[in-house]
């Protein structure tokens, strides 16, 4: 850590943002065009790493879909302590540079080596291949992308007291997620790359030719995440961090288990936390299925002379179709926040997702249907989508007002623990439950049972989720005591400034 800070505090590495107040190029290279460049490949990752570890390198193959249920499950148990471990960390870190934009720089090597590891495996269904698939998967999931993102999604509550701002940033934060995923992994990849990554030769999978693709695009996806991390790093500040930096306190390491009581006891942290996990397992289960439904429950797919890319052409369709209401959302989801309120905002559009949920069943079979649904789906999810930070930004100043220090490494390494762990999950129910039901990429038509699976993640465990998370945030009221806990952490901070100067 002393190595990390004497390189962060180079003056040759300090931040490009020196106004006191959070202005347009900070708005949007800091949140927006960094953070979409770095997570551009986790979110391609998203839709098309089980996909490939299926089809490319058999994965459900060996021990009869056990390894490919087993690994992500297992996996994270490793991915939650590594969130822990970077979360401490942060909580216990002081530099010029902040206390999270550290480990935002440490990340760069870390992330660029790793994701071109995972892409790096012999493809000969060896145990030395299920070894390397084990290391590599968790040397990203686990430790890479742990410590970029546990750092990134800590610098929206860490960036200012300016609730207005701060909501600002947090939408344009969440818009970049949303861009990624939707307009780079759903829509521009299916129509450019999809035929590449999965490459056929007459009507067959060609394994070798998509393995070596695959390899070529490691590389492009390593230097991109690693351009996004160094722009972020440059290009965001802790103004949060710097006022207490010269209070007695700040120089004071608070043991993980003084967070962990601090935020066990306040019943909106559990509040926020648990939506977050229930919201985010819906919503990566579908992600994780999408590009299986789309090419395997569509006949115009089915009976394509070349049916990767009909499916890519479908999926790209049904990512444009629902990332539209995710790009007006961006525009329209603060001001609604602010005329009804973070948690009402909410839990309306939820309702509205369910009645997107009800139409996409009507007709599993039907594209136009499944894209109607995934529309409404899509406009309901878009106060949850761009909000939930803020809420979680007034949950952290809550607890420093009640509590008198701030638990943002803590709360935030939950955060990335639940959004990169339930990734594992998601792919490891996915895999189990195709393997199970018998999914095999070389068949023209995958069994009824299989069909039945990509029914229910890719349409169903959202809905279950949207349910679960009304029920959450039903009572979550925290937003009322915004401007009581500003006047008390002002309070606490001056109190102990004028402790320091007695002593």
């Amino acid at each position: 850590m002393d190595f990390l800070k004497k390189t962060v505090e180079q003056p040759a590495l300090e931040t490009k943002i020196k106004s006191d107040e959070v202005k347009i190029q900070e708005i949007a290279l800091g949140y927006f065009l960094a953070p979409f460049c770095a997570m551009l490949a986790n979110s391609i990752f998203g839709a098309y790493l089980t996909r490939y570890y299926a089809d490319v390198l058999g994965w459900t193959k060996f021990g009869a879909g056990a390894f490919a249920a087993l690994l992500p499950i297992v996996s994270v148990v490793f991915v939650v302590l590594g969130n822990l471990m970077v979360g401490k960390w942060i909580d216990n870190t002081r530099t010029t540079a902040g206390k999270a934009r550290p480990y935002l720089f440490a990340s760069i090597p870390l992330m660029a080596v790793a994701i071109i590891l995972m892409f790096a495996s012999p493809n000969n269904g060896s145990p030395l291949q299920m070894i390397w698939i084990a290391v590599s998967y968790n040397l990203y999931y686990s430790i890479a992308y742990p410590c970029y993102y546990t750092a990134h999604s800590s610098m929206v509550s860490l960036s200012t007291r300016d609730t207005d701002k701060r909501g600002l940033l947090a939408t344009m934060s969440n818009a970049s997620m949303v861009a990624a995923a939707g307009v780079g992994a759903s829509i521009v990849v299916p129509i450019l790359l999809q035929s590449y990554m999965f490459s056929y030769n007459g009507t067959s999978l060609d394994v070798a030719a998509s393995y070596s693709h695959w390899r070529v695009l490691s590389l492009v996806f390593a230097l991109v995440t690693a351009f996004g991390i160094i722009l972020e790093y440059f290009f965001t500040r802790e103004r949060i961090t710097e006022e207490t930096m010269d209070l007695p306190q700040a120089a004071e390491a608070i043991p993980m288990k003084t967070h962990v009581n601090a935020c066990k006891a306040d019943k909106y942290w559990w509040m926020v936390i648990l939506f977050v996990f229930f919201f985010q397992m819906g919503q990566l289960v579908k992600n994780t299925s999408m590009s299986f439904y789309v090419r395997w429950m569509f006949d115009s797919v089915l009976t394509a002379s070349d049916p990767e890319s009909a499916s890519g052409a479908l999926m790209s369709t049904l990512g444009l179709i629902g990332g539209l209401p995710s790009a007006v959302g961006m525009v329209i989801a603060w001001p609604l926040a602010n005329k009804l309120g973070k948690k009402r905002a909410i839990v309306i559009g939820m309702f509205f997702s369910l009645l997107g949920g009800v139409v996409a069943f009507l007709g599993v079979h039907s594209f136009k249907m499944v894209c109607t649904g995934v529309v409404l789906k899509a406009i309901g999810i878009i106060p949850a989508q761009y909000v939930m930070l803020a809420v979680i930004s007034d949950v952290l100043d809550h607890l420093e007002a009640k509590n008198g220090f701030r638990s943002d490494g803590f709360t935030m390494s939950i955060y990335g623990s639940i959004m990169v762990g339930l990734l594992g999950l998601a792919v490891g129910i996915v895999s189990g439950l195709l393997g199970a039901t018998g999914y095999d990429a070389t068949l023209t038509r995958q069994p009824v049972a299989a069909e039945n699976v990509l029914i229910f993640v890719y349409l169903g465990m959202d809905m279950l989720s949207f349910v679960v998370s009304i029920f959450l945030l039903w009572r979550m009221d925290v937003e009322k005591y915004a401007a009581e806990d500003q006047q008390k952490i002002k309070e606490n901070q001056e109190k102990a400034a004028a402790a320091g100067k007695e002593e």
